[in-house]
């Protein structure tokens, strides 16, 4: 019994979950069981399941963390004195569902904030949205009027409210997921990354996703700097690359800023031939963009960011990347491309396929040194 409920080996297939332990092995057909529940225990470290409501001699496992680990982890491949930059955007309830006056329903997805209360915003039906078109959200507490089409179809619109802009979003808007997860989302947090703190971004840099307050912690205790960077990830980021020739591809713009203690850190982790790692294409491209073009130095900075990074590029700052598994046709991909060379990224991709990792915002991510 006690060798079995601290198995040394866990197996999850298609079918069936398979725990073995000192000659012994207890197989569960995933269609037959009627009760499944798993949470963390001992600071993390194990995993407790108890499947079918297990009792003393069958059911209750408690697995080591480490179990799960195909290879290493990440805080094994930084080195003391390596710098990992993340980006600290915080994503805003962006999407919103109103009325015209006619009475007809509309939904904004706020995209960038361009001064004041103007923002550029996605809107549907975009057919029924022309200037000087006025719609109410939440019944009166935010007001918008239509100022003008901008290019792609977007629009320029002012909003009117009393209180805190913010605070009214946080009561009648919602996460704006990306447009391949339809499931609702229960817990805003899940969409956020712990270290989340500057609102503005319309989705999430969900490479940071992966990293908790524990792990960012185990980093800083074994000597790795942690830097950020702020950068308000806009809805451009999913789509798709559509020309034949990619340097013709018009890339979205996205503000970003970044401190001078967080530049200290960057600049002296290069000073001592240590890695930069970037959390992130988000963060990548705020380093790309302001790096020296001869020694790769940052400085602080605040301005907006078109940087198109695909084969070719050569990479003036970071030394590594830890990102997801992006969208076919993508920017992201080719940026990672780029970065990991174009065959050696598609052998990745093909082997993540194979072995069925988890694709785009909530599933897996990788690690690739430059």
């Amino acid at each position: 019994f006690v060798s079995l409920s601290n198995p040394y080996e866990f197996d999850l297939g298609e079918e069936t979950i398979t725990f073995r332990g000192y000659n012994k092995e207890h197989t569960y057909k995933i269609s037959e069981m009627t009760a499944f529940s798993m949470r963390m225990v001992a600071g993390n470290t194990k995993i407790y399941m108890n499947i079918d409501k297990g009792g003393l001699l069958k059911g209750r496992y408690w697995l080591r963390v480490s179990e799960f680990d195909d290879d290493k982890d990440i805080i094994d491949y930084l080195e003391p004195g390596d710098c990992l930059v993340r980006n600290n955007t915080k994503v805003i309830p962006a999407r919103i569902y109103g009325k015209k006056e006619t009475g007809a329903h509309v939904e904004f997805l706020l995209l960038n904030n361009i001064e004041g209360d103007i923002w550029e915003s996605i809107v549907r039906p975009g057919n029924k949205l022309h200037i000087g078109t006025k719609v109410i959200f939440g019944d009166g507490l935010l007001e918008a009027e239509i100022l003008d089409i901008m290019p792609g179809g977007t629009r320029k619109v002012e909003f009117h409210y009393n209180g805190i802009f913010n605070e009214i979003l946080d009561q009648i808007g919602l996460m704006p997921l990306p447009p391949y997860i339809h499931e609702e989302l229960k817990d805003n947090d899940r969409y956020q990354t712990v270290y989340a703190k500057y609102e503005g971004s319309a989705a999430a840099p969900t490479a940071g996703l992966h990293f908790t307050p524990e792990l960012l912690k185990k980093i800083e205790e074994k000597g790795v700097k942690i830097a950020n960077v702020t950068l308000h990830v806009g809805i451009g980021t999913f789509r798709p690359v559509k020309e034949d020739e990619v340097e013709k591809h018009e890339m979205h713009s996205e503000h970003f800023y970044i401190k001078q203690e967080d530049c200290d850190k960057i600049n002296e982790t290069k000073k001592a031939g240590k890695k930069v790692i970037s959390v992130g294409t988000t963060s990548c491209r705020v380093l790309e963009t302001i790096a020296d073009e001869t020694t790769g130095m940052v400085k602080p900075t605040e301005g907006d960011t078109q940087i198109f990074i695909y084969p070719g590029y050569k990479f003036k700052c970071i030394d590594g990347l830890i990102t997801n598994f992006h969208l076919p046709q993508s920017t992201l991909l080719m940026l990672v491309s780029a970065l990991a060379g174009k065959d050696y990224i598609m052998k990745a991709y093909n082997q993540a396929v194979e072995e069925k990792y988890r694709f785009f915002s909530f599933g897996d991510a990788m690690f690739i040194r430059n």
